[in-house]
């Protein structure tokens, strides 16, 4: 395609799309009615405006196929509350004593094995509030640990946003799970640190007490809900170790299959799979909006304006990946978006700087982890109302959030941009 827009119509395009999120209008539409506006203001015409957007977001259509199918895992780990009792296992087995680092770790395996991170900071919710009310911790403590956690699992899990990545550079999903198991391991340290300085701030503050609504009784034992995730993980890690290719597309819905029966709720596998398919829709739509806006920005001359500015302020082109993933999350506070519109966009550019783009995929992706808390998306306020937190203590969390993402990414940085 033969049409170039300006990077002053792809920067307003995106001007646009935020503020439309923080006006509350629907984040698809937003960012639709964006590359609109920074295709016609940046030169496209309308014409020319239509073809880039339904060009990106065919583009995406791949990672959304693999991405709906995933929804069997999740729906069987969530419905089964496989999700809980993972959860509850872990936070046992750790004891009291390390409770902080009990609810991060938790959150961390419940979402690097296919949870969504908001749905894993939910389900370890109900949990976390007891510990708090018990150990006499603030509610900012706890969910800094469960988010810190969450953080740190979602760059190493078959979740949306892997996806969309491992498909926008061209690389193994198994793979880029893998490439940042380190980062990923520092920021669930950094994660600790930070939730045991902040309870030295913030003491003192009661909770209402929180009826449990998993009764342990009802729930799986640990054995047959880890089934599910580890037969998802060893057929995608199959291509690396024995070069056996089974796609994410069959995989993650195998997985979650096996789980189900391995659990004996064979029986009732439609039901997950509709709540899972539920769960998935509105990511889908999400990334139909994304991919209109990636293909904005694609066409438009933004990449070779930043380029030129790391070589204006002499830094390295390999710092194109996570700076990003850091700007696209901050547009969108997503890390899925964030992830998906930054890889679509900014891959051929990371790659022909001489990035690899297992390399690229693992920057872009850390990088989406900073600021994709910010106010104005979905994340901020599920997690806030999964602890009965005020906004304004929800607010305070952002730079603790903030720090727990930068760690992940300049690690990732050290390790592939300069490192390897």
């Amino acid at each position: 395609m033969d049409v170039q827009i300006t990077t002053l119509g792809a920067l307003l395009g995106l001007a646009v799309a935020i503020i439309l999120i923080i006006k509350k209008i629907h984040p698809a539409y937003s960012l639709i009615l964006g590359a609109l506006v920074g295709g016609l203001v940046g030169g496209a015409g309308l014409s020319g405006t239509v073809d880039v957007m339904i060009e990106g977001a065919k583009g995406i259509m791949p990672a959304i196929l693999r991405i709906v199918t995933s929804g069997v895992l999740a729906g069987v780990l969530i419905k089964t509350g496989a999700a809980a009792k993972i959860a509850d296992q872990i936070i046992k087995t750790l004891g009291e004593k390390r409770a902080l680092f009990a609810l991060a770790l938790s959150t961390m395996i419940l979402t690097s094995v296919g949870v969504f991170v908001d749905v894993a900071v939910i389900t370890v919710a109900p949990i976390a509030l007891a510990i708090s009310k018990k150990l006499g911790y603030a509610p900012m403590v706890i969910l800094l640990a469960m988010i810190g956690g969450g953080k740190a699992g979602n760059i190493i899990s078959p979740n949306p946003n892997t996806i969309s990545a491992a498909e926008n550079f061209g690389v193994e999903l198994s793979s880029l799970m893998m490439a940042n198991i380190i980062p990923a391991i520092v920021g669930l340290i950094v994660t600790v640190i930070l939730a045991k300085m902040l309870s030295k701030k913030v003491k003192g503050i009661k909770i209402e007490e929180v009826k449990q609504k998993n009764d342990n009784t009802e729930l799986p034992s640990f054995f047959a809900a880890i089934i599910g995730p580890l037969v998802a993980i060893i057929l995608l890690a199959l291509r690396p170790i024995a070069q056996i290719a089974i796609d994410p597309l069959i995989a993650l819905p195998v997985g979650g299959v096996i789980g189900a029966i391995a659990m004996g709720k064979s029986k009732n596998l439609n039901e997950y799979i509709t709540f899972g398919l539920s769960k998935m829709m509105p990511v889908a739509i999400l990334l139909i909006g994304t991919g209109t806006v990636a293909g904005i920005i694609k066409a438009s001359t933004l990449q070779v304006t930043t380029i030129g500015l790391l070589d204006a302020m002499n830094m390295p082109a390999f710092l194109l990946a996570p700076i990003s993933g850091i700007l696209m999350s901050a547009a969108t506070a997503s890390t899925t978006a964030g992830a998906t519109i930054a890889s679509a966009t900014f891959s051929p550019a990371i790659i022909a700087s001489g990035v690899s783009p297992l390399a690229g995929a693992a920057m872009v992706h850390s990088g989406a982890t900073v600021l994709d808390h910010l106010p104005h998306g979905s994340f901020f306020h599920a997690t806030a109302g999964a602890t009965n937190m005020s906004i304004g203590d929800r607010l305070k969390l952002i730079p603790y959030e903030c720090l727990v993402g930068i760690s992940m990414t300049v690690v990732s940085t050290v390790i592939w941009g300069i490192i390897m």
